[in-house]
């Protein structure tokens, strides 16, 4: 039956519904943070206003902060997702969390070189708001997508996202080493817009979904406090409740293994063509625009996919390209003609395996319960990149004779274990009972 339904959903069809063409657009919208300030401009900015602080010092207080926001949202996610699943105040929880985002971002422009901690301020308020929005916004995918679209429409918000994303990264980037074309006085300057056109692109692009899409509204609808109060409770039960969802947990472990793998393919990468490849800045600069521009039409090609095929088959399919990718970056990368081979493989499949994760947890998740079991799943994301970077730091520790380079391939026991959980994953009795269950 779910199959029947999906075939029958089209991309041309979707898109003419102004609620999926507003969801969607909010990860046009925010994935400019994602790309310019995250991956892109602030780790540079952050170094050159520490110049008066040590190396080590400047290293410690950048890794606190991003762990202090991932934790903080991580631990509040499920609180959050229960309150307003209780009070049918998604929208408006994701509108305050992406106003925060955004008026920080716009903010870092203002930052000085001295003033490093008024930067890490910004950018871990910044990294709250970007994370604490994307709980809610996840679980708004069920408001704007019927069960047989779930895979199309989440493959197109995170396709959105990453041309979004990628447009204004090549402008920026274009901002920093051509600044004259933009009236800048330098590349210093050029940073500083930068941060400032991210908020404008976050805010307006935003609108849409605040003017289109309307939430699934709750039965007796709680006031704030009534909400918050019951909002707890709920998630109290729930906590005990999970064991009643077998297929969703079995899910939820999977999906940390993997996904751990891949958000430390993403966050590595750089860091991997610098000092392993040696690239310089272009290189690596092209290797990740790439990325994004590859990753917009396989995220919808993977969506397609995942209609006609099923969602589990197709992120294992992503899974397997992701271990030949590391067994190709740890026996035969040798050049920067390599590294962008390396950048469109990993392009191909980085969307699709995100994008259908997220919507194969719809399935699994109670409707009247998606942003509080977003939490979770959000939780999940938020500590799923602890294993990787342990691995990689490890092995050449531990085994003799091993290398820097040796530590990519351990990689690839997280890919394994994550895909061997998933295929034990049973998704037709996981949707009957999160049914069942509501």
């Amino acid at each position: 039956m779910v199959h029947a339904m999906a075939k029958s959903a089209t991309l041309r069809g979707v898109l003419k519904r102004k609620p999926v063409v507003g969801w969607a657009l909010y990860d046009w919208a925010n994935s400019a943070f994602a790309t310019t300030v995250m991956a892109g401009f602030f780790p540079v900015f952050y170094s050159a206003i520490t110049q008066e602080i040590s190396a080590e010092d400047s290293s410690l207080y950048f890794n606190l902060t991003l762990a202090a926001a991932s934790i903080l949202i991580a631990i509040s996610a499920p609180i959050l997702g229960a309150v307003s699943d209780r009070g049918g105040s998604r929208k408006k929880f994701l509108i305050f969390f992406a106003s925060l985002g955004i008026l920080m971002s716009g903010a870092l422009a203002w930052v000085h070189a001295g003033h490093w901690w008024m930067g890490l301020v910004l950018y871990g308020l910044g990294t709250v708001g970007f994370s604490g929005a994307n709980v809610f916004y996840d679980s708004m995918l069920v408001d704007v997508a019927e069960e047989g679209e779930l895979d199309l429409v989440s493959a197109l918000g995170y396709s959105s996202g990453y041309i979004g994303g990628g447009l204004l990264f090549l402008v920026n980037v274009l901002m920093v080493q051509k600044p004259d074309w933009f009236g800048l006085s330098g590349p210093g300057d050029a940073v500083k817009w930068s941060f400032i056109s991210v908020a404008l692109w976050w805010g307006v692009f935003t609108i849409p979904l605040v003017r289109w899409v309307e939430e699934t509204p709750t039965e007796d609808q709680a006031s704030p406090m009534r909400a918050l109060r019951e909002g707890l409770s709920q998630l109290v039960a729930t906590f005990k409740e999970l064991r009643n969802f077998k297929v969703l947990l079995l899910f939820l472990v999977a999906y940390w293994i993997y996904i751990d793998g891949v958000n430390t393919v993403i966050k590595t990468a750089v860091f991997f063509g610098d000092r392993i490849l040696g690239l310089d800045q272009a290189a690596l600069i092209t290797a990740l625009l790439l990325t994004q521009f590859v990753a917009f039409p396989a995220a919808l090609a993977f969506g397609a996919l995942g209609q006609r095929i099923g969602p589990k088959p197709a992120i294992l399919m992503g899974i397997a390209v992701y271990l030949a990718a590391l067994v190709y970056a740890w026996q035969f990368l040798t050049d920067e003609g390599d590294f962008y081979l390396l950048a469109v493989a990993i392009g191909l499949v980085q969307g699709g395996v995100q994008s259908l994760s997220r919507s194969l947890y719809a399935r699994l998740v109670p409707p009247s319960k998606t942003a509080e079991f977003f939490g979770f799943f959000n939780m999940v994301g938020k500590f799923a990149t602890i294993f990787g970077p342990i691995l990689m730091g490890l092995t050449p520790k531990l085994i003799p004779g091993a290398t820097e380079r040796d530590g990519i391939i351990s990689l690839s026991l997280l890919f394994l274990v994550g895909g061997f959980l998933l295929s034990r994953v049973r998704v037709e009795e996981g949707v009957e009972t999160a049914r069942r269950l509501d």
